[in-house]
């Protein structure tokens, strides 16, 4: 499996934008997971949330490696690439 991604370079440090899901703390929505964008700090919620929020910012923003913002995991994802990244 290949874990090389051209777009990592696009990521650096970032600091979270909210404590859960930016758009659902605003609307009072429920999400399962969070996901933490490498570009810009938006945390949005998981595709398995109601509102997909951080794939809805991906299409907005075309910023494109994520990162699980859930406790002790670090693994990422390349929206372009389609590709896991441990």
């Amino acid at each position: 499996m290949t874990t090389a991604c051209a777009h990592l370079a696009l990521s650096h440090p970032v600091t979270p934008s909210a404590e859960g899901c930016e758009e659902c703390l605003r609307s009072g929505d429920e999400w399962v997971h969070l996901r933490l964008c490498l570009c810009c700090g938006h945390v949005g919620c998981c595709d398995d949330s109601p509102n997909q929020h951080a794939t809805r910012h991906f299409l907005a923003t075309e910023h494109p490696v994520i990162q699980s913002f859930e406790p002790g995991e670090t693994w990422r994802w390349c929206y372009i690439d389609k590709l896991f990244i441990p």
